[in-house]
């Protein structure tokens, strides 16, 4: 089972300082014996007798001893525990990603540490610091969406803990990283919605620097320079993509001389937002405007209309993610940076299918 940190850091150095954690002193006590007695029986060492062995493993029980990883990490230079940051694990999308992951890492008997971030460049700047204390064997992370400088990542590698990034990634850390070719997705369904008669198409965007909302902004950009369709600045909403990101983000452009008749989000919760906005304002769905979104959330196949999407295959990224790690990891090699590409699928619903409700 993994272990999930809220609040990272505090909760990560709470749990390992808990003072009335039964160590091997306790054990010693209990049998009267040396402590040294009790980490030789533990380990199975043929000095100690099989009595003696037995003695021991029966108090460790009863007094419900826990061997301390960390120090075992410092005295064999691996914990056996990987650290996984992901902007926040009550995303189904994230979730998958760390199921994806743990099917991997518990094969070959490691444990999973997930952190979330919540999007906040100081938590993940104090998580990475934590887990690099905490004397994992690697970090795995997607980076929140207001992170933009990475030296957090590069102590942590000076220090001889490996990164590896996954969905969220950047080029300016030395390190692999799996993703799904964002541009080819955004430029799948933006296509889509040109084959459907939309011609101006809105996409909603993230300003920061992550790369996967650059690449679905340069996917969309492309597909219109494709199909001989003017790129208009003023049908790109930057946003934080939530909710009611995409509610805002609606209202702004139904409020331009000329609506658009197609939007299309980098993420699908500002779809929502911008659905939740049309159909409050009666205006038709897709007949209208026609929606997209990009993630294939759950709710995407419970809206009215159900919502088109990309799918990111997110257990896939986390099965990938975990074996380069590993690989890397085992490896008597320097590891070489690798970038991943995982080609994404379109799932076309009603929400953009207006050829078929003409």
């Amino acid at each position: 089972m993994p272990v999930i940190f809220p609040q990272s850091p505090a909760y990560i150095s709470g749990s390992m300082a808990d003072k009335t954690k039964t160590t091997i002193h306790d054990i010693a006590k209990k049998l009267n014996v040396t402590a040294s007695t009790v980490s030789r029986a533990l380990h199975n060492n043929p000095r100690i007798s099989e009595e003696t062995k037995k003695a021991v493993l029966k108090a460790a029980k009863q007094l419900n001893y826990q061997p301390n990883q960390i120090a075992a990490a410092l005295r064999h230079g691996k914990s056996h525990i990987i650290g996984v940051i992901v902007p926040t694990a009550d995303r189904s999308f994230f979730a998958s990603v760390v199921r994806g992951i743990e099917e991997i890492a518990n094969k070959i008997n490691y444990k999973v540490i997930i952190c979330q971030s919540y999007d906040s460049y100081e938590k993940e700047v104090q998580t990475v610091e934590a887990l690099v204390s905490a004397g994992v064997d690697g970090i795995l992370a997607s980076i929140g969406k207001n992170t933009t400088a990475f030296d957090h990542f590069k102590q942590a590698q000076a220090k001889g803990v490996p990164v590896l990034l996954f969905d969220r990634t950047t080029d300016e850390l030395d390190v692999s990283q799996v993703m799904i070719d964002d541009h080819l997705g955004a430029y799948k369904i933006v296509e889509h919605l040109i084959q459907q008669g939309c011609r101006r198409i809105a996409h909603f965007t993230n300003p920061r620097k992550i790369s996967i909302y650059k690449e679905r902004l340069r996917g969309y950009q492309d597909a219109l320079r494709d199909h001989d369709i003017p790129f208009e600045e003023s049908l790109v909403v930057e946003s934080n993509l939530q909710l009611e990101d995409g509610r805002n983000s609606m209202k702004k452009l139904l409020k331009l001389k000329k609506r658009p008749d197609a939007i299309f989000s980098a993420s699908d919760y500002g779809a929502m937002g911008a659905m939740q906005v049309l159909k409050e304002q009666k205006i038709k769905i897709p007949q209208e405007i026609a929606l997209a979104g990009f993630s294939n959330e759950p709710f995407t196949s419970f809206t009215d209309p159900p919502l088109t999407t990309v799918d990111q295959l997110s257990i896939t990224m986390g099965n990938f993610t975990a074996e380069l790690f590993f690989e890397q990891l085992q490896s008597d090699k320097k590891p070489i940076r690798q970038k991943t590409i995982l080609t994404p699928e379109i799932i076309i619903r009603a929400s953009s299918l207006r050829k078929e409700n003409n």
